[in-house]
């Protein structure tokens, strides 16, 4: 585990392969930010909560990240869970900075659960955030392996559910990346929450033997490295002991503790490749190797780019230690996997490509948001091709390929090129002819024979195994079945159009207004539409050619053909003391039903009504008496509002839609377009003052509304 740190100046101090100063400054800064927002602010172990983005930052350092990387990891809590919003970070640190932001907030908005429909949603936007910048996936790996070393302080039935989220989700994703550091922790500490009494016997029964096991180590340390020393090699050595988690695995398989033969372990790191070959030479000629046990990654580097040489040889004491060999720079690789491409781009090709196909199967996954998939098969190919378990096959030139494990050469074939795939014929598998079904294993070579007259066969769906070639499959059947129905949309219209006889260059002079009024995205959606019978050609083909009436035009004649009423009241509004007396609504504020009211003695006129905030009041001290309004009337009042919408979409149709069930009328509309907006003054009928704030809070909720207000009141 990574130690904890507890002052920026810690953090810098970790940071010194960032030679920049801008950049140094750049991360005081965000620090700071993230200080004042996190100040007051305490994590439920007690700790200050500036901790937690501090060492989320510092577990970063360890993988050489960007600076851009490590002022996202101290900001990454600022909106989720300060009062900071995304303005506010782009104001201070510019584009990149906010979009990692940005990413990171929108994973961390969501509900999480390995067992309920918002897994879905996070495997999206896990794989959307990798596809766009994998920086912002290893930040929340970051931060759940911190979170994790805090378990204990939430409550025991949300330990279990977060560690099986992390076991289930994050640890193999850190995998996929190669972060092993990262996935090291994340699985331990899964185990320790989800199987507490599990991981406390394997932790007792190594404790016990552990003093013993530390000295066996150290003796084999400085054995191996006497021998490197007698022939002038130049290394660095290390021993470490086996994980409880990997110890747990290796006992659900059935083996006891006395079978596992990594559980002393030493890595020796050296110079060159060729220095990797001689160590090995040199160790297998002292002590007597396993069969079986060795591996050869650096001829045949895993694809998160791991390369080290393996083996398992019978250590001095009679006990089997592996010994893993690498140079330096594989060891970075290894310990930091892609987020090592930040600093050794200079790695070599091959280890590039593999890191390109690696994302690159993660943004094949993401193709499927493009298809028509449902969440139970994206989901399953998250598991499968992604998540699950895999096997590595090899082009005849090498390449290597990573595949779920079951995989058909089919399978194969689309992983090389979904061309290839929709062409194949056949297989050879080591020099030998396959069946399609044939089961690829682990280093099988294969070989893919095409035809580029040949197509994909719907059989093939129930032999692959990976959902991602299944989806591509189905997505080219699809394909074929869209342009038949484009052909026979086409066929359709023009049939339509011989019978009406209306020429073809009379119609297309009008499709841009045909597209635009039937709300499709281009021509060939339009085809495709009469082709599968959701329009009409008849249809189509009358949209330029009959009398239509342009929707605004239609309201506005409609509403200046109604006359605006004088409203006279007799027992709407009760007068104390008085009866049938005549009473009619002032109207410079006109008032509704609900409105707070006053009267007013007018000579002639009996009795005006105002509301009492009318700024006419101010002048008519005298003579105002109390009235209200009878509670049992049904009248309708008129009253005016002030609408201001942009000018980028005329919204006039919406506006008068919103009263649709409010009885409410529109009885007058004066529209003003000024420079930067449009205003309308509308005059409508309403019963109360709760159906007009109804209509207002309906009116506000339109995209494109600017300021919605109630005029003389």
């Amino acid at each position: 585990m990574i130690k904890e740190i507890k002052t920026i100046d810690e953090l810098i101090s970790s940071i010194d392969y960032i030679e920049d100063e801008d950049e140094i400054n750049n991360i005081k800064k965000a620090y700071d930010f993230a200080y004042n927002v996190h100040k007051n602010q305490k994590r439920l172990s007690g700790e200050d909560y500036i901790l937690h983005p501090l060492n989320v930052a510092y577990i970063l350092t360890s993988l050489n990240a960007d600076s851009d990387t490590i002022c996202t990891a101290l900001l990454h809590d600022v909106i989720h869970k300060g009062d900071s919003t995304i303005e506010d970070v782009k104001k201070v640190f510019g584009d990149e900075i906010t979009y990692l932001v940005n990413g990171i907030t929108t994973i961390n908005k969501l509900s999480l659960s390995a067992e309920n429909e918002n897994m879905i949603n996070y495997y999206k936007k896990i794989l959307v955030g990798l596809t766009e910048d994998v920086r912002i996936i290893i930040i929340k790996l970051a931060e759940r392996c911190h979170n994790m070393r805090t378990l204990w302080a939430i409550p025991k039935e949300n330990q279990v559910a977060k560690a099986k989220e992390t076991l289930e989700i994050l640890a193999p994703i850190a995998h996929r990346l190669g972060l092993s550091h990262i996935k090291s922790e994340l699985e331990e500490l899964s185990l320790k929450y989800s199987k507490p009494d599990v991981y406390k016997s394997i932790e007792e029964e190594l404790n016990s033997t552990k003093e013993q096991r530390d000295l066996s180590v150290n003796e084999m340390k400085k054995r191996v490295s006497d021998i490197l020393i007698e022939n002038n090699i130049d290394f660095e050595i290390k021993g470490r002991a086996k994980s409880i988690y990997s110890i747990y695995n290796k006992l659900q398989k059935g083996k006891k503790i006395s079978d596992i033969y990594d559980i002393y372990a030493l890595r020796v790191i050296v110079n060159t490749k060729a220095e990797c070959y001689q160590v090995l030479g040199l160790i297998h000629a002292k002590y007597k190797p396993l069969p079986k046990r060795f591996k050869d990654y650096i001829a045949n580097p895993k694809t998160n780019m791991y390369q080290s040489l393996h083996t398992t040889v019978f250590g001095f004491d009679g006990k089997p230690y592996e010994i893993q060999i690498r140079t330096f720079d594989m060891d970075k690789v290894a310990e930091r996997g892609i987020a090592s491409h930040w600093s050794y781009k200079e790695q070599g090709k091959k280890i590039q490509n593999s890191m390109e196909q690696k994302l690159q199967l993660f943004r094949n996954i993401m193709e499927l948001n493009n298809e028509d998939v449902s969440d139970e098969e994206f989901v399953k190919s998250v598991q499968s091709d992604v998540l699950g378990e895999n096997i590595y096959v090899y082009t005849p030139k090498g390449d290597v390929f990573e595949l779920p494990s079951g995989a058909t050469p089919i399978d194969f074939a689309y992983r090389v090129h979904t061309k290839i795939g929709e062409t194949m014929v056949g297989a050879i598998v080591n020099d030998n002819i396959v069946p399609l079904n044939y089961e690829l294993q682990n280093g099988d070579i294969v070989k893919i024979n095409t035809n580029k007259n040949s197509t994909p066969s719907k059989e093939w769906l129930n032999i692959v195994k990976s959902n991602q070639t299944k989806n591509k499959i189905k997505a080219f059947f699809s394909k074929i079945d869209k342009e038949k129905a484009i052909e026979k949309g086409k066929d359709l219209l023009l049939k339509e159009l011989r019978r009406k006889k209306i020429s073809t260059s009379e119609f297309y002079d009008n499709i841009d207004f045909i597209i635009k009024e039937l709300k499709v995205t281009d021509e060939n959606e339009l085809n495709l539409n009469i082709g599968t019978g959701k329009f009409s050609a008849n249809t189509v083909v009358n949209i330029p050619f009959s009398q239509t009436i342009d929707k605004e035009e239609y309201v506005l004649n409609k509403i200046s053909k109604r006359n605006i009423k004088t409203i006279e009241l007799k027992n709407d509004v009760l007068v104390n003391g008085i009866d049938n007396v005549k009473v009619t609504l002032a109207n410079c504020c006109m008032p509704i039903k609900g409105d707070p009211i006053v009267g007013y003695i007018s000579r002639g006129n009996g009795i005006i009504v105002h509301t009492k905030t009318c700024h006419n009041l101010k002048y008519m001290n005298e003579r105002i008496i109390d009235v209200s309004w009878n509670n049992d009337i049904t009248t309708k009042f008129q009253t005016k509002i002030n609408i201001i919408t942009n000018k980028k979409d005329n919204l006039l149709v919406d506006i008068i839609s919103k009263t649709s069930g409010l009885n409410i009328n529109v009885l007058n509309i004066d529209t003003k377009i000024n420079l930067d907006n449009i205003s309308y003054n509308i005059v409508i009928d309403v019963a109360d003052v709760e159906s007009l704030n109804k209509y207002l809070n309906l009116l506000n909720q339109i995209v494109g509304v600017i300021n919605v207000r109630r005029m003389c009141n």
